[in-house]
């Protein structure tokens, strides 16, 4: 069984750990929690609790409470819901379709020699930072880097004899608690800032915020979370976990001159896929390209749906061309055989993935998450904060709230329409309340199982330490959300004093 040294452990983090850890399986506590939100929402609605905010999307005031799931509607609900829930469950489609391709390159060896040589051109002093790195700037992709970047940050770990699960936190550091940084304009940017102007229209004004709103801050962000993720895991983290004892046991033989020839045709075979997918994506009329509301041809559905089959083809061309090259995928059986040991392996995610997804959507059903939202707002705008210390305010807040109600679009739908147009009052930027925002919205995902992905971490995590869970994982990353938040926090702090601009033509103050 693999075990990890945790002799250096102590304190907080190592309490959390062994809290965590001796709760029941995760699925359990799924199930556990399932059972909890029926309870509370039960309760919540025998108050009577109520709140009234202008929703964004739907273009007016909205008053809900918590809908009671301890009900003969709320049981219905729950029987005949299930499956849907698991079937919906928006990581579960993301992560198997991917995991085909990944299980054609693993299995035939490309992964495994690729890191080879990429172990021996990449300084080991610069591994850390590389994966860090590569995982912030895998958010342009949305969620690919969660079943890309995150299981391939511990194998290059793994690779340079460092303990896996210390790449596997710098990785899902970069991707998720840096979620909003990135030196590329995202997906997330024009989707935040399509419901920041809808905010600004219901509040009468005339001002718009661009895509672009908060690039220069985004920008600057990559490079200090790279920093700051590198500090963490090699100061903090690797230091915590101690030396990796574990049955996992990288290749560590040379690369022979086939398995070089065999990366040599891959890497062919990938620059072929690349130049199709630009012609299929980039001219004006790109066959990829879907018409939006006024008619003009955009790739933006593309991003949203077809990412991740692309990504799928992206493993699977180079890792079956690599295959036949070395010899090692002779038929199409076995092409078949290597994505069905792919969907083997993710037979324990599939558990608890369905029960995960059953709390999530008891959550979101029970209205509990989106109450607590609009009460944390109401707080921080009844406290008669100004300047700096409401900016500061709301960071806190964003990220208190981001533990409980994981969408961040749906948080601000919510929060957007008091924000914006409070801190509009108060001669603060709309770029600078969207800004805040996405630092309080990115730096505590990783700490909470409420985060779609959290579950697939854990199980990730096992593959290198059976011994490991929940509080595992939280306990690992805790170190990761606070530095991050606090350099973030004090970044803000001298943007705001040096009255630096948020991005083209956007500044702090009105």
């Amino acid at each position: 069984m693999a075990k990890t040294n945790n002799k250096d452990k102590k304190g907080v983090l190592k309490t959390i750990e062994v809290v965590g850890n001796a709760l029941p399986h995760p699925a359990i506590i799924f199930v556990i929690l399932s059972v909890a939100v029926v309870i509370i929402s039960y309760i919540v609605s025998l108050i009577g609790t109520q709140v009234t905010y202008y929703d964004a999307k739907q273009a007016a005031d909205v008053t809900i409470g918590a809908e009671n799931l301890f009900s003969a509607e709320g049981l219905r609900y729950i029987f005949n819901s299930a499956t849907s829930n698991f079937t919906g469950f928006a990581p579960l489609g993301t992560v198997l379709v991917a995991m085909l391709g990944v299980g054609v390159a693993e299995w035939s060896g490309l992964i495994s020699t690729a890191l080879k040589k990429l172990l021996t051109n990449v300084p080991a002093r610069l591994l850390t930072a590389v994966v860090v790195f590569s995982g912030i700037m895998s958010n342009v992709a949305s969620d690919a880097g969660y079943v890309v970047v995150i299981p391939l940050g511990a194998i290059m770990f793994a690779g340079a004899g460092r303990h896996p699960i210390a790449g596997l936190a710098a990785a899902f550091a970069g991707v998720s608690a840096g979620f909003s940084a990135n030196l590329l304009i995202g997906t997330l940017d024009p989707l935040l800032g399509g419901i920041t102007n809808a905010a600004l229209e219901a509040a009468g004004s005339t001002v718009q915020v661009l895509p672009t709103a908060n690039y220069y801050f985004m920008v600057a962000s990559t490079f200090l979370l790279t920093i700051l993720g590198t500090i963490v895991t090699e100061k903090i983290v690797e230091k915590n976990l101690g030396a990796y004892h574990g049955d996992f046991e990288p290749n560590k033989e040379k690369i022979t001159d086939v398995e070089n020839r065999g990366l040599r045709n891959a890497g062919i075979s990938l620059l072929i896929f690349a130049v199709i997918m630009l012609i299929l994506t980039v001219p004006e009329n790109a066959l990829l390209k879907a018409p939006n509301a006024d008619g003009e041809l955009v790739i933006t559905e593309f991003l949203s749906k077809g990412l991740i089959f692309m990504i799928l083809l992206v493993f699977m061309i180079p890792g079956y061309v690599y295959g036949k090259t070395v010899g090692k995928i002779k038929t199409t059986n076995d092409l078949v055989e290597s994505m069905t040991d792919a969907m083997k392996s993710m037979g324990g995610y599939l558990v608890l993935a369905f029960f995960a997804a059953q709390f999530v959507s008891y959550f979101g059903k029970s209205n509990l998450g989106t109450i607590l939202s609009v009460k944390g707002a109401e707080f921080l705008e009844g406290i008669g904060f100004t300047g700096l210390p409401l900016i500061l305010g709301f960071i806190v807040i964003s990220a208190f709230l981001n533990l409980f109600m994981g969408s961040a679009s749906a948080k601000w739908a919510i929060m957007a329409p008091i924000f914006v147009p409070m801190m509009m009052r108060l001669g603060l930027s709309p770029e600078l309340t969207q800004a805040a925002y996405r630092i309080g919205d990115s730096t505590t995902n990783i700490i909470s199982p409420l985060m779609s992905y959290f579950a697939m971490i854990v199980v990730f995590a096992k593959k290198y330490d059976k011994e490991s869970g929940i509080g595992t994982i939280i306990a690992t990353m805790v170190p990761y959300t606070l530095v991050f938040l606090a350099g973030w926090v004090l970044m803000m702090i001298v943007w705001y004093v040096a009255n630096l601009p948020l991005g083209p033509g956007a500044f702090i103050h009105i």
